[in-house]
């Protein structure tokens, strides 16, 4: 019973384990690159967790939304490793595939990112929470072709119990300790991917602080 109740406050705090935890990578295809805004930057998050993924022994799972017509995922980010690589043509990335890819690996809380906010993201998160999965958003890694619709599903996300989080906050509640065995690691790669943090036009809206530039 106490373990139980251990469980359940650990997920409403948002706590992250990486033997529970997925990182879904939603529809960030060649054709998006022109349109989307931030581009450049959603992609350098999804490159850094892509590697982080590898370090951590984190699943990988991510979707294309009809890759016939709007490419696959761009080539800068590993996707090699994928545990499933899924073409769809719903929006959300809870396909049958997906689903049960997530029950035989027996994850409780995933880390979404992606592209676009409003809609395939937003519904991926919607539909997860409602299959009782712990979700987390990354503020950082989401975008959309109207820059606007970014924050209104963000809030929207949170609002109905999402975690909308940093990529690096989520690498280091994983890791928890500087004693873990991939934490060296894991500093490593954030320090490997600080210059283009602080240039993430996602993450500082109004443009990085004078004293970075």
């Amino acid at each position: 019973m106490a373990s139980r109740a251990a469980a359940s406050s650990a997920r409403r705090l948002g706590w992250l384990n990486a033997n529970s935890t997925a990182f879904l990578l939603c529809d960030v295809q060649e054709k998006f690159r022109p349109g989307i805004h931030a581009f450049e930057s959603l992609v350098q998050v999804a490159q850094k967790m892509s590697k982080a993924s590898r370090i951590l022994k984190v699943p990988l799972i991510v979707t294309e939304q009809y890759s016939k017509g709007l490419g696959h995922t761009v080539e800068e980010i590993d996707i090699g490793h994928a545990s499933v690589v899924e073409d769809k043509s719903r929006f959300s990335m809870f396909t049958p595939a997906v689903a049960q890819k997530l029950s035989e690996l027996q994850i409780q809380s995933v880390v979404l990112y992606g592209i676009e906010s409003h809609v395939c993201v937003l519904q991926t998160c919607l539909e997860l929470m409602d299959n009782d999965y712990d979700v987390h958003v990354l503020a950082d890694g989401v975008s959309s072709m109207n820059y606007p619709e970014i924050e209104i599903a963000l809030r929207r996300m949170e609002r109905e119990g999402a975690h909308v989080v940093s990529s690096e906050s989520v690498l280091f509640q994983i890791t928890n300790d500087s004693k873990h065995p991939d934490f060296k690691a894991v500093s490593s790669l954030v320090k490997e991917f600080q210059a283009a943090a602080r240039q993430n036009k996602l993450l500082f809206k109004q443009g990085p602080p004078a004293a970075q530039l």
